[in-house]
């Protein structure tokens, strides 16, 4: 089996399960022959991310929560992962709900090509950007009895310390099982 891990990542929560993957995997002996960014057009290093997604038959495909979805590179590329088989794994912000990571997965799906394989699929919480922050912090000045602020700020402060170890090991274990190694 040759793997391919590509990766879409904004703020390196997702760069993070993706190396930590990419170490699992070749520790268990597993060919990852291409670990690095989803292939962008004109962006340095596309041909050779390209060829090795083509080259893999199995590809596991990151990607940051991009307004309840993948970025559109991600989505492009998924689009394209014919006959692959596919594994999933993402980070969101405002992650911490099942329901809420299986909403983002199901958007995610749709992507991809009718006839690749989805062998699974995993998520956890990222941290997210100070401007964040400081924008739930303006929306609380205006609206400082508004408990909805406040636990999107509680949830934010929570983010901080992901992806930690326990999402990394849980994400890896999930891949491992998928691809029944």
């Amino acid at each position: 089996m040759s793997v391919a891990i590509v990766a879409s990542s904004k703020g390196g929560n997702t760069k993070k399960v993706a190396d930590a993957l990419t170490e699992a995997l070749k520790a268990k002996g597993v060919d990852v022959s291409y670990s690095g960014s989803v292939p962008v057009d004109g962006a340095p290093g596309a041909k050779e991310a390209r060829d090795a997604v083509e080259a893999a038959t199995t590809v596991l495909v990151g990607f940051w929560t991009d307004k309840g979805d993948c970025a559109p590179e991600v989505a492009e590329l998924l689009s394209k992962l014919s006959g692959k088989r596919v594994f999933l794994f993402g980070t969101a912000g405002f992650g911490g709900s099942p329901e809420y990571f299986e909403r983002i997965l199901g958007n995610v799906r749709s992507h991809l090509a009718d006839s690749s394989e989805l062998v699974g699929s995993a998520m956890c919480q990222g941290k997210m950007g100070p401007a964040v922050r400081h924008r739930y912090e303006a929306m609380q000045a205006e609206h400082p009895d508004d408990a909805r602020i406040q636990a999107m700020i509680d949830i934010f402060d929570a983010a901080l310390s992901h992806p930690d170890a326990d999402d990394l090991s849980s994400i890896v274990r999930a891949a491992e099982d998928a691809l029944g190694i």
